[in-house]
């Protein structure tokens, strides 16, 4: 029975096993990005995103307060008091030294003799009592090294950089901007071209229409690689150079086979009945393309749109190659991301926002139209 049409399979639960681990696959990174984005730099190399919600341990180095501005007199010495922390942030120490050598000499609540009768105490909360002469107490203040508990610490700050700042990190919104000045104008004229050409090629009758579509299928395997030096000495050759007209070219000749050969395999499974209506009712070729075919080929179209918009937004290679210059005026997402490795690897709070920046307009766009995306793939594959 298992074989007959109709009746469930006995592997159904393997499928929906699979299909849930690959979308916990896909998920997990992203959140977890999503999460690394909001933390600090601290919190990032202490601890991963998944103990975001909790306290984590990490060693740091604060300095007590200026010694001349905070001393108060003791005696025949003096005294600086206070926390290292300021306000309580609910940081809790357990070790501490003054020392980068020996930062757990002392626990929490200690006094520590730093010799000739200067003492330091402190205590979990980040109290201290430095006490001493008048020399000892003067000058550069002491530093502590200590091993404490911070709370969960999340932040704006590392959006207001990226998207905001005008420091080494002010090229990512312009990069942002120059990504979506390539992507869209890349994405929309592959879909017009190849909208005009998959309706000749399914509802026109003329000469060589059969070779025509052997060439695109045959496209579909060619490497862009391989032309990415002849097309730009085409370009430089017509006077194109580099800058976005050449790159929206690159970019609209590398995805027209993809965009032909759906739009051709969705069209040609529209109702025949429909077209040939219209055609005795006296509509025009154009007529029928712009009001009928167009309407019912949105599925297809956004299919394809998907898959390119995500192409172009996560290019790198053709970018380079067509677009960016010695200025960095046209520089774009996944070249300055690349950059922000190269000169700010240790930034990875940074180097997180960007990349979920970078990540963010392609994920709105796939939610939004990829309810089109199975009917669009599946153009043609039933009749």
């Amino acid at each position: 029975m298992s074989t007959i049409a109709g009746t469930k399979s006995r592997l159904t639960w393997a499928v929906h096993i699979s299909t849930l681990l690959l979308v916990l696959l896909w998920i997990f990174p992203t959140f977890g990005l999503l999460v690394s984005s909001f933390r600090t730099a601290d919190q990032i190399s202490s601890s991963g995103w998944w103990k975001a919600m909790y306290a984590s341990e990490q060693n740091i180095v604060v300095r007590i307060a200026d010694p001349d501005d905070f001393r108060v007199a003791d005696g025949d010495g003096y005294v600086v008091s206070g926390n290292l922390f300021g306000d309580d942030t609910g940081v809790e120490i357990s070790n501490w030294g003054t020392s980068s050598r020996a930062i757990d000499a002392h626990e929490a609540g200690e006094t520590a003799d730093l010799g000739e009768g200067e003492t330091l105490r402190l205590l979990a909360n980040g109290d201290y009592i430095w006490s001493g002469n008048d020399d000892q107490i003067s000058g550069r203040a002491q530093r502590v090294f200590a091993t404490a508990k911070t709370p969960p610490d999340f932040t704006l700050e590392n959006y207001d950089q990226v998207l905001l700042s005008g420091n080494a990190t002010d090229s990512i919104a312009k990069a942002f901007f120059n990504t979506l000045t390539v992507t869209i104008p890349a994405t929309i004229i592959p879909i017009v071209v190849a909208a005009f050409a998959a309706y000749a090629l399914a509802w026109m009758q003329f000469p060589g229409r059969a070779i025509l579509v052997a060439i695109i299928v045959g496209l579909l395997v060619v490497p862009l690689q391989l032309a990415l030096i002849p097309l730009l000495k085409l370009h430089l050759g017509i006077g194109i150079g580099k800058g976005y007209l050449g790159v929206w070219l690159a970019h609209t000749g590398f995805g027209l086979p993809l965009a032909i050969y759906l739009l051709r395999n969705y069209m040609v499974g529209l109702p025949k009945d429909i077209i040939e209506n219209a055609r005795v009712d006296g509509a025009t070729d154009y007529q029928i393309f712009t009001r009928i075919v167009l309407p019912l080929s949105f599925p297809a179209l956004a299919s394809f749109a998907i898959f390119q918009f995500l192409w172009v937004w996560n290019d790198l290679l053709v970018a380079r190659v067509f677009l960016i210059d010695a200025t960095g005026e046209t520089t774009v997402m996944t070249q300055q991301i690349v950059e922000l490795l190269g000169t700010r690897g240790g930034n990875w709070e940074i180097l997180s926002t960007a990349a979920f920046v970078s990540i963010a307009v392609p994920l709105v766009v796939f939610f939004s139209l990829q309810r089109y995306l199975v009917r669009g793939l599946l153009a043609g594959s039933v009749k």
